[in-house]
Parts: structure tokens; C-alpha cells; sequence
């Protein structure tokens, strides 16, 4: 890697850390606490590369890219930042960000992105974004809040696709946000001023069904929700409708709680339909995918209801453990409504773990998730935590592929628990787990595991 970089973070230690992994990897390194000392820098035109803190001392890191790219253009910029919400993300990408990860960040992988990034300048300037800025101000109450790899992958590709004509499916489980994400890619994209329209079955009846529902939308969005739900004649209507659009065609939107390709398998789902609408596809993943959010999000209600003037709530730290354990059958949905009976139910500011107990336990389906005793067998645990998801599909059958799902449940935390052992050492990892350390490569890579988790930073 070569190329001078300037690191702009208030954190000293990120600044420490982020000199020395650059310097060693070849690069000049200008650090600073401060936006006026980076612009000043920027301005004389030191720096191939940037990068910055949001939450500064002197202002806002995002803010300043816009007077970045007028100073300098093509100078990419890579946003870091603690303030791990959708907002985030899509300010960035507005803001012609070349890239963007939140706190904890891992070294290596920002190591790579610099690299890129110093790859592409040397290239060609990178592609300039809508000049369209979002109502920020809108974006507060939207609970897409997580640091989690999963939700910070989907910040990105919504930040990516906003802007564009492509169609877009969202799938996901029941009350994980689906009709929300779609929402967010309206009113964050250059036709947030235009009209967002649900369709519903009885929408799409009559002769002039279709024509009236693009005659609604006026070429803002069209938002298809449920899609896998409608009957055979409502899908064909909508294929016809598709077909028919011309200038000033609005986007176009779907959610499916269901696998479409499985319904298609089956019959009960039209494949040119399905090659319509998934031009991108956003999977929403459900709590149980992302159990370290649970906090955020629970905070987030919190701070909701009590806007709301239902009065200020804090969780205790056995209730909000309580809370992190629980299954979540119903997602962020059930999630939100939990918290707010818990600000109404308490009679205290602080959340006990009974009040917890007492909420969760009326609710349908499901029970926090508990330990087994001292002495336990894997096999039981294992056998207790199978028999609870299938009851948690209310009679129905898992989605197909069960097997595999099971076995990367296992065999990722095994393998992150064995390298966080050996601090890191493949070779002595290989050699606890008794495989070949070839193949432990290959798992870490298929697994998308990382081995520096110790060298996160806060």
C-alpha cells in the first residue's frame, strides 16, 4: 500500500493504532483530532486518502465531505463511525463517501478498504452519487438500528441502491422491518417528494385497476407488500401492469415473508413475476441473527415511549440479559410492543428482571431462553434448542436446507471459541480441533469468520 493517508478521530487511541497498521503497511500517516486541521490539510492539498471520525470535537465528519469533494475532488474518503444506524449509512453515501463502517471496526478489513480506496484514486475518480440530500430530520423514529455485520451490510446496499430505477425485493420474517426498509429507500432517494403507494389485492381489481394505481404513484414508488400472498390472478395483473409501464415509470417495490423461489418450485407463484421484481434483493435478518442489537434496540423503544410522554425507563443489567436471551419469534415488532408494556407495567424508572419475567412470560409461542443445569450434555442442549425452533414455526415446517443451518451454527461458534483459545493461531487451531489446517482455512472463509476479533477497537 502507498499512498499518504489523513486519520481524523477525536479517539487518540484510534489515531495511535490507525498510524502504526498504515505505516507498517508502507503509507505517510497525517493524524488529527480535529475538522479545521484536516480541511487545512485537505485545502493544501496533502493526502491521497481520508479518514474520519463522524461525532467530532469541531463538527460533523459528514458534513465536511461535501466542502472535501469541492476542495479536491476524487479524493475518496472512508466514514468510521460509532452512530450505528441506517442514517448513518445513507448520510455517507449522499455525501459521496467511498466507503463506510461503523465502531467496533476490525483492522484488517479497514486495511483492505484503504487499499481499495488508494487503488481507485490511482484509477479514476470515483463515481459521483445524486446530489439529492435527505430530510435527515425524518429519519429519527426509524428503528434500523444495529452494529451488527448483518445490519451494517444492509445500511450499505440500501445506501447503494436507493437511488436507482432497480426493483427491489425485500424478504425477511414476520416483523423484522420489511415494509420499513422499503419505506427508507422511498424517502431517502431523489423521489421522496413523489407518492408512495401500498397495493393491496383489492387495488389491482376491476378493468382499470393497474392504470389507476400507476396513475397514484405519478412516478414516485410502488410498494407490492406481502407479494407472495396474492392469488393468481392478482399476479398476473401485476406482470401485465409491469409490462405495460413506460416514461416516468415508478419503482418498483415487493416484501415476501415466504421463500418466492420454493413457491415457485410448487406453482403457486409466477416466475416472470419473480424475475420482475427481484432486480435487488435485501434480506432482512431477524433478531435471532442478530442478538447483539437487541440492546440497541431496546434502548431505542425506550427512548421512544418516553417521547411518546410515557416517562423515562432504564433497564437493569439481569433484565436487559433477560431480554438479549429471549427468542424473539416476533422480531423487532414484538420487541417494540414488549417495551412499551414495560414502560406502562413498571412502577419503577429502572426495569427489574421480574417486570421482564412478568411481560415475556404471557407471551405467545415462545419463553426466554434458559441454560440447562451444571453437567448438562451438549447433546441435550442441543436437542432442547431443536425441539424449541420447530415449536417456534407454529406447526409448520422449517424452511428447506435445515441441516447445513444446523451444522454452521456449531461449527462457527466452535471454531471462533478455538481461535479465540490459541489467540489467533491457526496452526494450533487446527491442531486442537484434530483437522487439517487447510480445511480450517477454507471453514474460516466459507464461515466468514474473523480471526483478530481481539483487535477491535472500541
Amino acid at each position: 500500500m502507498d499512498g499518504t493517508i489523513l486519520v481524523a478521530d477525536d479517539d487518540r487511541t484510534i489515531r495511535t493504532v490507525l498510524t502504526q497498521a498504515l505505516t507498517r503497511a508502507g503509507c505517510k500517516v497525517h493524524a488529527t483530532s480535529s475538522l479545521v486541521t484536516l480541511m487545512r490539510w485537505v485545502e493544501e492539498g496533502k493526502g491521497d486518502l481520508v479518514i474520519s471520525d463522524v461525532v467530532m470535537p469541531d463538527g460533523n465528519g459528514i458534513e465536511q465531505l461535501p466542502k472535501i469533494s469541492e476542495a479536491r475532488p476524487g479524493l475518496p474518503v472512508i466514514v468510521i463511525s460509532a452512530q450505528n444506524t441506517i442514517m448513518t449509512a445513507i448520510q455517507a453515501a449522499e455525501a459521496e463517501a467511498y466507503d463506510y463502517l461503523p465502531k467496533p471496526f476490525d483492522l484488517p478489513d479497514l486495511m483492505k478498504r484503504a487499499s481499495r480506496a488508494l487503488e481507485a484514486k490511482r484509477r479514476a475518480p470515483p463515481p459521483r452519487a445524486s446530489d439529492a440530500v435527505p430530510d435527515t430530520a425524518a429519519g429519527g423514529d426509524l428503528p434500523l438500528v444495529g452494529r451488527t455485520q448483518a445490519m451494517q451490510a444492509l445500511y450499505r446496499l440500501v445506501a447503494r441502491v436507493m437511488n436507482t430505477a432497480l426493483p427491489v425485493l425485500v424478504t425477511g420474517e414476520s416483523g423484522t422491518g420489511k415494509s420499513l426498509i422499503a419505506r427508507a429507500i422511498h424517502d431517502f432517494s431523489d423521489r421522496r417528494s413523489l407518492p408512495f403507494v401500498t397495493v393491496s389485492p383489492s387495488d389491482l381489481g376491476g378493468m382499470d385497476g393497474p392504470g389507476a394505481v400507476l396513475s397514484r404513484a405519478r412516478g414516485g414508488s410502488i410498494l407490492f407488500d406481502e407479494v407472495g400472498d396474492l392469488d393468481a390472478e392478482a399476479q398476473l395483473r401485476i406482470v401485465r401492469m409491469l409490462d405495460a409501464m413506460g416514461d416516468h415509470a415508478p419503482r418498483i417495490m415487493a416484501t415476501s415473508q415466504g421463500e418466492l423461489a420454493r413457491r415457485i418450485e410448487e406453482g403457486s407463484f409466477r416466475e416472470d413475476l419473480y424475475y420482475r421484481l427481484a432486480g435487488v434483493t435485501i434480506n432482512v435478518p431477524s433478531l435471532r441473527e442478530r442478538v447483539d442489537d437487541i440492546p440497541l434496540l431496546a434502548e431505542h423503544f425506550l427512548l421512544k415511549a418516553e417521547r411518546d410522554g410515557l416517562g423515562p425507563r432504564r433497564l437493569s443489567p439481569q433484565a436487559s440479559e433477560m431480554i438479549r436471551a429471549y427468542s424473539w419469534p416476533g422480531n423487532v415488532r414484538q420487541l417494540e410492543n414488549a417495551m412499551r408494556r414495560l414502560v406502562v407495567t413498571s412502577t419503577e424508572e429502572e426495569i427489574s428482571r421480574s417486570d421482564v419475567d412478568l411481560v415475556l412470560g404471557g407471551q405467545p409461542a415462545a419463553e426466554p431462553l434458559r441454560g440447562g443445569g451444571e453437567g448438562e450434555k451438549l447433546s441435550a442442549s442441543v436437542e432442547r434448542h431443536l425441539k424449541r425452533y420447530f415449536d417456534l414455526h407454529g406447526g409448520q415446517l422449517p424452511p428447506v436446507g435445515l441441516y447445513q443451518r444446523i451444522l454452521k451454527e456449531i461449527e462457527t461458534p466452535l471454531i471462533e471459541i478455538a481461535l479465540d483459545a490459541t489467540g489467533g493461531n491457526q496452526a494450533k487451531c487446527a491442531d486442537l480441533l484434530g483437522i487439517n489446517r487447510n480445511t480450517l482455512r477454507k471453514k474460516i472463509t466459507d464461515l466468514d469468520i474473523r480471526v483478530t476479533r481481539r483487535r477491535k477497537l472500541m
